[in-house]
């Protein structure tokens, strides 16, 4: 008897083109999982796509996942892949560098962030809901800044805050889909160095150290999945199976 063929998974992932992003997209890749992607550089979006094409099957997408006609495009590419079995929501804007104290803070760069690091992930769900799969991942990729006062990140982090309740509320309403806000911790990534212009972060760990926790996130049985809630990438150290 011939074996059963299971169909692919694929997986929504914004800013894809570098960093944790695109280290996460080479690991489901390497498990045979599709890919829809997105970053709003071109260039750095098209060598994330050719490389990753080697892989699987991928759809790129430049554009800005603030703005309502690229989150229309993903939706329609969502569709043509046959649907998501997860959405990583891991754009994120960082603001102003060096990061000013909230007093000083430009309020119409605060609110850029704020459509990008809060209602961009949830408009972007939205959008794609009708082509969630039953028992869909979905993953808003959140901060430490989020939780705790730093001086200086007032701006960034008390977006990720309001991501963090958005998510737990959306998590309460959507009890059939597994949702999770993950803090993949510190990282040696572009938008680190951003945070901290002329420092040396080459003693932050590299995203590949998050990616397995994102991993035992994803990539379990639905039977085996775990709660939806909070979740610290680096604390699920073992990725199952």
């Amino acid at each position: 008897m011939a074996a059963i063929q299971h169909p692919h998974q694929t997986a929504l992932i914004t800013g894809a083109s570098r960093g944790l992003g695109l280290v996460l997209a080479q690991a489901l890749a390497d498990r045979g999982w599709h890919l829809v992607i997105d970053a709003r550089g071109p260039e750095a979006l098209e060598a994330a796509r050719r490389q990753l094409a080697a892989r699987t099957t991928v759809t790129a997408i430049v554009g800005d996942v603030s703005q309502p006609a690229h989150r229309r495009a993903l939706a329609v590419a969502a569709r043509a892949a046959g649907g998501l079995d997860a959405v990583v929501n891991n754009a994120s804007l960082l603001g102003p560098s060096p990061q000013p104290r909230l007093l000083d803070y430009p309020l119409d760069t605060l609110a850029e962030v704020y459509a990008v690091n809060v209602i961009a992930p949830l408009a972007l769900i939205q959008s794609v809901r009708e082509s969630l799969k039953p028992g869909a991942r979905l993953i808003n990729v959140t901060s430490d800044a989020g939780v705790e006062p730093y001086a200086g990140w007032g701006g960034y982090g008390s977006s990720k805050a309001a991501l963090e309740h958005l998510t737990a509320i959306l998590a309460a309403e959507n009890p059939s889909w597994h949702v999770y806000w993950v803090d993949p911790g510190d990282m040696a990534t572009q938008m680190q160095q951003e945070a901290y212009p002329g420092d040396d972060i080459t003693d932050r760990p590299l995203p590949e150290t998050s990616v397995p926790g994102f991993l035992a996130l994803l990539t379990p049985s639905a039977e085996q999945a775990l709660p939806s809630g909070r979740y610290a990438a680096r604390s699920l150290a073992v990725e199952p199976g």
